[in-house]
């Protein structure tokens, strides 16, 4: 069986009120260690966010998330706390002149959890920059995306939505290998929606695009364990080894070094075939 390489993406929540680790990193200082941290720990890309998207969160200004997230994302892209060639950086914004200070910075990836409906400018930014877009399904907006959310068909759906954003992002000038889709796990969507399109991953992957998956501490992993969101971890990584072997490919993760070593094992059992440099 072929199975691309995991692409570990760790998380770098610039914000007072993230659900998984709120405030613990918003210092710019802090961070930037945190970045450093997680390129160590195996992650290739660092995601980093200035505004909460869980359920329920408040939006913050255009100017604060600005402040907390362009000199982290600088400073990383630089190289400066990251080795000689720095580390590819992903901003988490859905917000346009965030985008385009962010890709100025050195950002290569903007991770857009509204896939370019709040800011279809957004589109240009990213052509423009030759940079990477993660177009992200969600329903409404974090305020009211779990309001009752109801599908007919949860993973169709999903699925039409994602290729309606690719093709409008293709349509604004972002090549189509420089689009990668996330189903949006727990973004207006109740459980029984989430189990059912963690278990259809495969029909999501079809589509041709390199597929992010974002479970990590989700409240699903709580409703499913009872655990808080700090001890989510075997959750986080029992659903990103199912979704490997299903086909994704880029994850999305605050412990990194767990999840790349339960990958990189993964991996290996799936292709039967040991990574470069393994025992």
């Amino acid at each position: 069986m072929t199975v691309p390489e995991p692409i570990v993406m760790g998380v770098v929540n610039v914000t007072p009120d993230s659900f998984s680790d709120a405030g613990r990193h918003l210092d710019h200082d802090a961070a930037v260690e945190h970045g450093r941290r997680l390129v160590g720990d195996g992650a290739t890309i660092v995601d980093v966010g200035g505004e909460s998207t869980r359920p329920g969160a408040e939006p913050v200004s255009v100017e604060e998330e600005l402040e907390r997230t362009i000199p982290v994302v600088e400073r990383l892209a630089a190289g400066r706390d990251t080795g000689p060639a720095g580390v590819r950086v992903s901003i988490d914004t859905t917000k346009a002149d965030v985008a385009a200070a962010a890709l100025a910075a050195g950002a290569r990836i903007v991770n857009d959890v509204s896939a370019l409906r709040f800011a279809p400018e957004i589109a240009g930014l990213v052509a423009g920059a030759g940079a990477t877009c993660v177009l992200m399904h969600m329903r409404g907006d974090p305020q009211t995306m779990q309001d009752d959310p109801r599908y007919d068909d949860v993973v169709s759906e999903v699925k039409r939505d994602l290729e309606e954003r690719l093709a409008f992002a293709v349509g604004e000038g972002v090549p189509e290998e420089h689009v990668w889709l996330d189903p949006g796990i727990g973004f207006g969507k109740t459980v029984e929606h989430n189990l059912e399109l963690l278990s259809r991953l495969d029909e999501l992957v079809a589509v041709g695009r390199p597929l992010v998956l974002g479970t990590s501490r989700k409240s699903l992993l709580g409703r499913l364990t009872g655990r808080r969101a700090d001890s989510r971890l075997p959750g986080t990584i029992a659903t990103n080894v199912l979704a490997l072997a299903a086909g994704a490919q880029v994850f999305r993760v605050h412990d990194v070094a767990e999840v790349a070593d339960a990958l990189t094992v993964a991996r290996a059992v799936l292709s039967g075939q040991a990574p470069a440099g393994g025992g």
